[in-house]
């Protein structure tokens, strides 16, 4: 039975990665999504006026 033990913990480093993987993936694409509507918001103003904000 020694032998299923270190297996589970072998396994369990690659499943916490995976698991903040998953959580930064979420905050990132979040932020982009947050980005892309701003720019969107600013974009139609920007247009209107010839000029760009930055």
């Amino acid at each position: 039975m020694a032998p299923r033990t270190k297996n589970t913990e072998k396994n369990k480093p690659a499943a916490d990665r995976e698991d903040r993987l998953k959580a930064a993936l979420k905050a990132n694409m979040a932020k982009r999504k947050a980005q892309a509507r701003a720019r969107a918001a600013t974009g139609d103003e920007a247009r209107d006026t010839g000029e760009r904000e930055g």
